[in-house]
């Protein structure tokens, strides 16, 4: 009895020590969500309503496998909602931008801050990728990772509000703060 005890106990280590040393060279998943490779909800995107133009002249030529008017624009319809132009949208910089832009980049740009930041967040992953038992249970361990990371917002606005800021979209303060 004894020795069957001590053979289920050599089996259940060995296969811990296992499972802790498999999958190291994929790229870890903090976040843990079972899901099937099915379709991507964010990316269907409806199409517009049809309507009827003021005038049937106004309508461009057809050209086949071109945009249709009733094709959804996410990017057009984001910037619009921004109050912006989305003809502005050319690649460039507009010219009513430029002194922002010029302003955001007088430090320097780094051309590739993308792979750059793709990276150290893959290192940090990795080195954050929770304890055997969390991997083998499939635990989330997403927000305990990124904890440091976390923007304390109550205190950031009370830290603003003490100094005289206005902040319109934040709730009024409470009687007391």
């Amino acid at each position: 009895m004894q020795a069957r005890a001590g053979v289920t106990a050599i089996a259940i280590v060995a296969m811990l020590g296992l499972a802790a040393c498999g999958g190291r060279d994929k790229a870890p998943v903090l976040m843990n969500i079972k899901s099937t490779d099915g379709p991507d909800e964010f990316g269907i995107l409806p199409p517009k309503p049809l309507e009827m133009p003021e005038s049937l002249s106004d309508l461009p030529q057809p050209t086949p496998g071109g945009a249709n008017r009733t094709d959804p624009q996410p990017f057009d319809d984001a910037a619009v909602a921004l109050g912006g132009k989305p003809q502005a949208r050319t690649g460039g910089v507009p010219a009513a931008d430029g002194a922002l832009y010029a302003h955001a980049g007088r430090f320097g740009v780094q051309a590739d801050i993308r792979g750059q930041l793709a990276s150290e967040d893959l290192d940090w992953r990795r080195d954050n990728n929770g304890r055997v038992l969390e991997r083998l249970f499939n635990v989330n361990v997403y927000f305990k990772a990124y904890k440091k990371f976390w923007l304390d917002q109550q205190a950031e606005l009370a830290y603003w509000r003490s100094r005289g800021v206005r902040t319109p979209s934040a709730p009024p303060a409470q009687d007391g703060e």
